[in-house]
């Protein structure tokens, strides 16, 4: 069966509604045969590519939270939502803490659902593939919930019963059971697919993430390993020219590892994300019209005198900006790479690049360190955007300087947190941030995981502990 968006999204809503974890209709004489498991894992894979994951929760949990942006509406109703997220002041009761944690236990839930039932396929290729793919979406979500959340519930089988412990672990917990699981996806998983199933996991994307997590979690070593079998591959290479990786047109290019697909016009098909960066009066987006624009993109960032970008980086003005000019003046910024044709309010036509192969190089160069190998990496990914290498000689430690690639490379793609989390800098980088220190806040104020959405502590009084910070 196609992984079109179509099926992605909406296309197994109606029969996937009655496979819910708990009080199922006919769940027993599902699970049966491939048809059966497709379906499934396409339910799965959908709310990786819903509004409480990708199409809208992680660019507003990754993206405000960091130096990247900007609250750009002013702070008064929904705007006050995201102020409060920009500013480390959430509360454990708001809907943009609830949706992405509901969401990623739902997407489990369907996961572990797949891998209680799988004995019932027969064993073969398809058979490993779905099982791959569940490991991979379940280790996708958990890796979200340890990085945003830390210590969080680990379910690993089908729930039956309504009365099931908490099981609150911490997140060293959860990344090595994610590494566990990925190990075992990445020898499951096909290395692609043909075009029509494009976006589904490949062994390529489980090793990427296994390295993200490996990390995460301070094992670098082992991150290179699984790292290097994805260079090895051969399946991956920069697109020559950065702005050839943006737009409908260049979707599921070779350096795509895992990309989430969208296509607007459809029932509950189209990308949102797209909505929090557009230029105000683009076609109905939430910078359109009278609504807040949600973002707005850190104009100390883009200013090259601050920041050092060189005039020629394609990932400046005219490749990942775009701006308006009056009176001389730099005015409405926009991310450029995000830029579609008119389209309806959560409801556009471009995917979203979970991983691309820039990231391999430059978080395999973070595995290996400084040196000849880790300047190489970061150097590939450099001379594709047409600046000079670097090497130990130029300003700055190891760590500024990949960091610095990485937030000039991933803008807008929802990993400046992440990065800011990993590499020990987030109080500093953050309490440092122009709008935060005129807002007179310090590195105190700064939090490191969100709240636990309230309900969930409410209906687990006792098992389910708060974060501090």
């Amino acid at each position: 069966m196609a992984l079109s968006a179509a099926v992605i999204l909406s296309g197994c809503s109606e029969d996937f509604t009655l496979l819910s974890p708990i009080s199922e209709r006919n769940v027993e004489s599902f699970y049966q045969n491939p048809t059966d498991f497709t379906v499934a894992i396409n339910g799965a894979y959908s709310t990786l590519a819903g509004n409480g994951a990708y199409n809208r929760s992680y660019v507003l949990l990754h993206e405000m939270r960091s130096d990247n942006t900007m609250n750009g509406g002013g702070n008064t109703g929904l705007a006050e939502v995201f102020f409060r997220l920009a500013h480390f002041s959430e509360l454990a009761t708001a809907s943009e803490l609830s949706s992405p944690w509901t969401t990623a236990y739902q997407g489990i839930a369907r996961a572990n659902t797949i891998l209680g039932r799988i004995d019932n396929l027969d064993d073969g290729a398809f058979k490993d593939r779905i099982r791959g793919e569940a490991l991979f979406i379940r280790s996708l979500f958990y890796y979200q919930l340890g990085v945003l959340w830390g210590n969080v519930p680990l379910q690993l089988d089908e729930v039956r019963s309504p009365n099931v412990d908490v099981n609150q672990v911490s997140a060293d917990v959860v990344y090595t059971q994610i590494a566990s699981d990925l190990e075992v996806a990445q020898g499951l998983l096909p290395s692609s697919y043909d075009a029509a199933n494009l976006g589904r996991a490949t062994s390529g994307a489980a090793n990427t993430l296994l390295g993200l997590v490996y990390l995460t979690n301070g094992q670098k070593a082992e991150a290179a390993t699984a790292l290097r079998r994805v260079v090895s591959s051969g399946e991956y290479q920069l697109v020559d020219d950065y702005a050839n990786l943006w737009g409908v047109q260049n979707e599921n290019n070779i350096e795509s590892v895992f990309e989430l697909q969208y296509k607007a016009g459809g029932t509950d098909t189209g990308s949102q994300f797209t909505d929090y960066y557009t230029p105000f009066g683009d076609g109905g987006g939430v910078g359109a019209g009278n609504a807040p624009q949600v973002l707005s993109p850190d104009i100390e960032y883009i200013h090259s005198v601050q920041y050092g970008i060189q005039e020629n980086d394609e990932r400046g003005f005219g490749g990942t900006w775009g701006f308006s000019v009056e009176n001389g003046d730099t005015t409405n910024v926009w991310v450029a790479k995000w830029e579609s044709t008119p389209f309806g309010p959560g409801d556009a036509d471009n995917n979203f690049p979970v991983f691309r192969y820039a990231d391999v190089l430059l978080m395999l160069a973070e595995a290996v360190g400084e040196g000849a190998e880790g300047y190489n990496l970061i150097n590939q990914v450099r001379t594709r955007a047409g600046v000079t290498p670097i090497d130990a000689s130029t300003p700055g430690t190891w760590e500024e300087k990949l960091l610095f690639e990485r937030r000039l490379e991933f803008i807008t793609e929802g990993k400046r947190w992440a990065d800011l989390l990993r590499f020990g800098v987030a109080k500093p980088v953050m309490a440092s941030f122009a709008p935060l220190v005129d807002a007179g806040l310090s590195q105190a104020d700064i939090r490191l995981l969100y709240p636990i959405p309230q309900r969930e502590i409410d209906v687990a009084p006792g098992e389910m502990v708060q974060n501090s910070n």
